[in-house]
């Protein structure tokens, strides 16, 4: 399924409409999938980069009481997390801590999807077009462009970092247990 979904972001002449295209379709599924275990594991295997970037988005987007209209960038990662709720409530069983802890856990992926595509394809504005003209780019060496809205500051950072962390603690309390504190501290 996963070479699968990949091939399908590639063959179109856009990789970037046609991961929009197959990531509305895939995300309805995504939302019903009742297991922490198995929503990480079709994230975690995921092959297209882009794909998976984009359902990230799409899950953050969910989560918002205010959704961004802007396009996937730095700055949109530092407004979910600002902005996002716990994600999803399958498991009544689960700790509030472990949906805390989850978030985290797909605000580091969406980062790292993020910087992977904007690494792997050189050039962000060429995701509109075919691999085998990326491939040309990518033999010539381009450098990557990031857009402006990607230049964000280490004092941006800490801001929203200490905002979501006091929301975090009125809810939990002191002390964070071990796997929070660990990806708090990877996140930044």
């Amino acid at each position: 399924l996963q070479r699968m979904l990949s091939i399908a972001v590639e063959v179109d002449r856009s990789p970037t409409c046609s991961s929009r295209k197959i990531a509305d379709e895939i995300f309805p599924f995504i939302l019903n999938i009742p297991l922490r275990s198995q929503r990480e594991a079709l994230l975690n295997t995921m092959e297209s980069q882009l794909l998976r970037c984009r359902l990230l988005e799409l899950l953050f987007q969910h989560s918002c009481d205010v959704p961004s209209t802007s396009s996937m960038c730095l700055d949109k990662i530092l407004y979910f997390l600002s902005h996002c709720s716990v994600l999803l409530h399958f498991e009544d069983e689960t700790a509030t801590w472990q949906r805390w802890d989850e978030m985290l856990q797909y605000l580091s992926l969406l980062l790292m999807s993020y910087q992977s595509v904007i690494l792997a394809f050189s050039l962000a504005e060429h995701l509109w077009s075919s691999l085998s003209d990326r491939m040309d780019l990518m033999i010539q060496k381009a450098k990557p462009r990031h857009q402006e809205s990607d230049n964000i500051s280490h004092l941006d950072i800490r801001l929203k970092m200490e905002d979501f962390t006091g929301r975090m603690q009125e809810v939990l309390g002191q002390p964070f247990p071990p796997p929070i504190q660990e990806k708090l501290f990877m996140l930044q």
